[in-house]
C-alpha cells in the first residue's frame, strides 16, 4: 500500500474510502464529500422517480430526505456532525417555546454564536489559513436555513410584518418537517438555503402547479420532463468544465504568488495587477465555489425542485434556488452586480435577516454580518469592510453620471465597458484577501497593490544593492 494521501488535517468522517484517496491522491475529507455528491445525485432521481408524491405520503419523502442527510453528515464528519443536530435541534425547542415577537431575535443569537464559537474552534483544531471541507461548511448553510424560518415565522406571527412579507409562515412544523427542511439530503452538504414553504411545496407535490398557477397554459408532463433533464445536464456540464478548468489551469496561477517577495518587489504595478486578476479567476476557493453550486442546483433539480416557473420565452426554467451566475459574475459593472450574482441566496438571506430590517447603516451591518458568517479569518473582514467604501462610492457615482451615457447606443457601451474594467479592478482590490485569508499576506497584497509603492520597493532594492 502506497503513502497516504496527505491531508490537511486529519478527517473526522468514514475512512471506507481511504483506498480512493490514496490512488487519486486526494484528501480523504474532500473524497467523502465528493463521493456523497455523487451519490445524492443518483437519490435525487430515485426520490423523485420511486418516492414521488403520487406514490408515497408526504411524512415518508420528509423522513428519507431527512435520514439520508444526516447519513451524509455522519459519513462525512464522524462525530462532528453533532454540532449541526445540535444548533438545529436547539432551534427547534426556540420555535415551539419561545415567544413569538422574539423567536427571530433568540434564533439569529443562538445561530450566529454557536456558529462563530464552531468557526473559531476550527482555526486551531484544524490548520489556520486552509480551506477545508469541514463539518462548518454545511453549519453556515444550517445556520441560514435556521434564521430564515425564523424570520418568516416570526414574520407571519406579528401583526407588524404580516402584510408586508410574502415568504411568512403561521403554522409549526412537526419535528421530523423541520428536520426534513433543514438537514435534507439535497441541500445539507453544499445548500442552497431556500425558503420552507417552497421546500413543502416540493414535498408533497404542489412545487409545479404552484409557481404555475397564474399561467393560462400548462406545459405538458413530457416538456416539464424535458427541460428538467435538459437543466441538470447543463449544469453537471458547466461543472465538469470548472473542474477540467481546475486540474489544467489553477494550479498554474497559484494565489499566494501574488504576494510572493520577489514577484511583489521586482514585477511593474501593470504586471501584477494582471496577475492578480486572472489569478482570482482561477483561484482554487472560486473554482470550487463554482462547482459546488452548480452541483447542488443540479441535484435539486434532478429530485423535481427548483422550479421557477415560465421564461420570457415561454419556457420552462428550473433556477428557482440556483446560487450564481457566472455570466452576470464575469460582466458585472457595478460590485453590488457582481456580489448580487456570486452568492444568490446568501445574498437574499443578508437582505431578509439584516439590510431590511435594520433601522441604520444597513449596508455596514449587513457586510458585517456577511463576514461573521463567513468565519474569523481575518481576510474576510478586509474584504467585506473595504466592500463598504467602494460600494457607497460606486452607488454615488452611478446615481450623478450614469445617465448622461444613456443618450446613445455607443456612450452606453463606452460606459459599459468602463465601469466594467473598475469592477474588475475593485474585485482585485477586494477580493485579494478573502483568498489570502491571513493578515500578514494580506497586508503585503494592500501595501504593494498602488504603483507608487512598487517604485518604492524598487528604490529601497536599488539602494540595498547599491
Amino acid at each position: 500500500m502506497g503513502e497516504p494521501a496527505q491531508t490537511p488535517f486529519k478527517t473526522t468522517g468514514s475512512e471506507l474510502l481511504l483506498p480512493v484517496s490514496e490512488y487519486l491522491g486526494f484528501p480523504l475529507d474532500q473524497v467523502n464529500f465528493l463521493a456523497c455528491q455523487l451519490f445524492a445525485l443518483i437519490a435525487a432521481f430515485c426520490f423523485r422517480l420511486y418516492l414521488s408524491p403520487a406514490r408515497v405520503r408526504p411524512r415518508v419523502r420528509h423522513t428519507v430526505a431527512a435520514l439520508i442527510g444526516i447519513a451524509f453528515l455522519i459519513f462525512c464528519f464522524g462525530w462532528y456532525s453533532s454540532h449541526i443536530l445540535v444548533v438545529v435541534v436547539a432551534n427547534y425547542l426556540i420555535i415551539v417555546k419561545a415567544d413569538i415577537s422574539n423567536v427571530h431575535r433568540y434564533s439569529m443569537v443562538i445561530s450566529m454564536g454557536y456558529l462563530t464559537v464552531c468557526q473559531v474552534s476550527r482555526v486551531f483544531i484544524f490548520n489556520y489559513g486552509i480551506l477545508s471541507t469541514d463539518f462548518s461548511g454545511p453549519l453556515m448553510i444550517v445556520t441560514q436555513k435556521l434564521t430564515t424560518f425564523a424570520f418568516q415565522l416570526h414574520d407571519g406571527k406579528t401583526e407588524e410584518w404580516m402584510h408586508t412579507c410574502t415568504c411568512k409562515l403561521s403554522t409549526l412544523p412537526t419535528l421530523t418537517e423541520y428536520l426534513s427542511y433543514n438537514l435534507n439530503f439535497l441541500s445539507v452538504l453544499v445548500g442552497p438555503c431556500s425558503n420552507y414553504r417552497e421546500y413543502v411545496d416540493f414535498i408533497e407535490g404542489r412545487h409545479i402547479s404552484t409557481r404555475l398557477k397564474h399561467v393560462m397554459v400548462l406545459p405538458i408532463g413530457a416538456q416539464k420532463l424535458f427541460s428538467l433533464q435538459n437543466a441538470v445536464c447543463r449544469k453537471l456540464l458547466v461543472c465538469s468544465g470548472c473542474m477540467l478548468f481546475f486540474f489544467t489551469v489553477t494550479r498554474s496561477l497559484p494565489i499566494t504568488y501574488n504576494v510572493d517577495p520577489d514577484f511583489v518587489s521586482q514585477a511593474s504595478f501593470l504586471t501584477r495587477l494582471t496577475y492578480a486578476f486572472f489569478s482570482i479567476q482561477a483561484a482554487s476557493h472560486v473554482i470550487i465555489f463554482l462547482c459546488l453550486p452548480l452541483a447542488a442546483d443540479a441535484v435539486n433539480n434532478a429530485a423535481g425542485y427548483g422550479f421557477l416557473g415560465m421564461d420570457e420565452y415561454g419556457k420552462p426554467s428550473w433556477d428557482l434556488i440556483s446560487n450564481l451566475n457566472i455570466i452576470g459574475i464575469e460582466t458585472a459593472t457595478s460590485f453590488k452586480t457582481f456580489i448580487d450574482n456570486w452568492n444568490i441566496r446568501t445574498g437574499i438571506w443578508l437582505k431578509t435577516v439584516c439590510y431590511d430590517r435594520a433601522p441604520k447603516h444597513r449596508l455596514a451591518l449587513t457586510f458585517i454580518l456577511s463576514a461573521l458568517w463567513h468565519g474569523v479569518y481575518p481576510g474576510y473582514y478586509f474584504t467585506f469592510l473595504t466592500a463598504i467604501p467602494i460600494t457607497i462610492a460606486a452607488r454615488a457615482i452611478r446615481r450623478s453620471i450614469r445617465h448622461y451615457f444613456l443618450g446613445s447606443r455607443g456612450l452606453k457601451l463606452g460606459y459599459d465597458i468602463l465601469t466594467w474594467a473598475a469592477t474588475q479592478l475593485a474585485i482585485c482590490y477586494t477580493v485579494m484577501p478573502f483568498l489570502l485569508l491571513a493578515v500578514d499576506q494580506s497586508i503585503v497584497y494592500y501595501r504593494y497593490v498602488l504603483p507608487s509603492q512598487c517604485q518604492h520597493v524598487h528604490s529601497n532594492n536599488n539602494d540595498k544593492v547599491n
